[in-house]
């Protein structure tokens, strides 16, 4: 009833722009803020630090040897050997790897922050299939202690989803992990929202128990596409209402819905799309549901079979998170190759990345894109750390429509770093210093640089 009412009302409100309107004098414009909430993140570091004769992966594949990186003004100056600059702050990283900030494209925390009690819980809105009107922003607490834990791991940049439970969870947000007392003050500026969709088990299987739509996945699909049906809709009245502003007429906007509003961003290719899918057939299906509806299908999540349609990926831009080990929990995760990031890797113009959705598997992302690269090495592939890195710096930045500001170690992106006491990718291996922005945010030899959580203060 409600979706044949939405519908119908756009349509009548599109036939009445397309007919007679007076010509004046027009009622004030009506416009849709599109940043309401914007970040009021501020960069803290206006000096210049020399990291010397580290090891360093740039994230762009390349490995240099008792090489330089300069920072000025928060920014990468450059990357070298044997820099001939003067800084504020020389760190001698004799011995040492240095590596882009770390990116975790899938977290909750701050949704669901520690300790994990109920009334900490509020990752899903679990009343209808699409709450595309939701934020998750608006449930981050930045006082969970998972982000000073996650920033020691060399987390530097992470997306916080929504959960899984609907075809249409809501708006991801992008978060620099730095110390905060709001959510605003920790969002990166001008990242791209994300709307978090869902594949699969969790959806029909959460609202099949309560005897409503969908029961099955062809159930989600249908929702998928009734959803886009109105948000086309939606997003035709307003064109209509703005192109008659604009000549001169004096149309009646439409009325305003907010669940539209983030479909139609998706739409105007202005929000990315971040899908909890498993099986190969599925991903297929989005990929095909988006070009009926005109718009990308954004990044794979979870992507237990991703390794079975990696070309197909590749050839429609789409990047696929997904865990090295993570399988046979329920049977949509059943058929799992541990190579599967590798094999998704290997096609040309892919865009693989490792993920998290653990507050604790954040912590040690690092050793989450060793676990594949050794993997996959002893199965016949031919992995380096500095191609393996771009799995959690670069393609990570790149799913989340930020790689021209962060994911490597390139002259004027943002000085997200971090330097390793050994190789990366040796289980043994600490974060000594994080930077974001040029700023040290964390130190684990200075207390000074590690903060904690004002609800720890206290806790024995």
């Amino acid at each position: 009833m409600q979706k044949f009412a939405m519908s119908t009302v756009v349509l009548a409100l599109a036939a009445a722009l397309s007919g007679c309107q007076d010509k004046g004098p027009q009622k004030e414009f009506v416009s849709i803020e599109k940043n309401p909430y914007p970040s009021t993140y501020k960069p803290v570091s206006n000096k210049s630090v020399l990291i010397t004769d580290a090891t360093v992966l740039t994230g762009t594949g390349e490995r240099l040897e008792s090489a330089d990186v300069y920072i000025v003004d928060g920014k990468i100056q450059q990357v070298g050997k044997d820099l001939a600059v003067q800084a504020d702050t020389t760190v001698n990283a004799a011995g040492k790897w240095v590596t882009p900030g770390i990116i975790d494209v899938h977290s909750h925390l701050g949704a669901y922050p520690s300790p994990s009690v109920e009334s900490h819980q509020d990752g899903n809105e679990m009343i209808s299939p699409n709450t595309a009107e939701v934020w998750v922003e608006h449930s981050v607490w930045p006082q969970d202690p998972g982000f000073n834990r996650a920033r020691e791991g060399g987390i530097t940049t992470l997306q916080i989803l929504p959960g899984s439970a609907n075809l249409f969870g809501g708006r991801a947000v992008t978060l620099k992990n730095v110390p905060a007392h709001t959510m605003q003050a920790m969002k990166f500026p001008d990242a791209p929202y994300g709307l978090k969709m869902a594949c699969g088990e969790n959806p029909k299987r959460v609202y099949g128990r309560k005897g409503v739509a969908p029961y099955t996945r062809m159930g989600n699909m249908a929702g998928y596409r009734q959803a886009w049906i109105e948000a086309t809709e939606y997003k035709s009245a307003w064109e209509q209402y703005e192109a008659a502003y604009k000549a001169g007429l004096n149309p009646t906007a439409p009325e305003r819905d907010i669940k539209y509003d983030t479909l139609r961003g998706v739409l105007d290719g202005e929000i990315l799309i971040h899908n909890h899918c498993y099986k190969a057939e599925e991903m297929a299906m989005m990929i095909d549901l988006s070009k009926e509806f005109g718009y990308h299908a954004g990044t794979f999540h979870h992507g237990i079979e991703a390794y079975k349609v990696a070309d197909l990926l590749a050839e429609n831009g789409n990047c696929a998170a997904l865990w090295p080990d993570w399988w046979g929990f329920k049977m949509e995760a059943y058929d799992m190759v541990q190579e599967n990031v590798a094999i998704v890797d290997a096609v040309k113009n892919s865009c693989a990345v490792v993920h998290s959705d653990s507050d604790t598997t954040i912590q040690r992302l690092n050793q989450e894109a060793a676990k594949i690269m050794y993997t996959a090495n002893q199965n016949g592939f031919n992995l380096t750390e500095e191609h393996a890195i771009k799995w959690i710096t670069y393609n990570a930045a790149k799913s989340l429509g930020v790689a021209d500001k962060t994911g490597s170690l390139e002259a004027g992106k943002q000085a997200d770093v971090v330097i390793w006491d050994k190789n990366p990718f040796s289980v043994y291996s600490k974060a000594q210093e994080v930077y974001v922005d040029g700023a040290k945010v964390y130190d684990r030899n200075d207390e000074k640089y590690q903060a904690v959580s004002d609800f720890m203060l206290g806790q024995r």
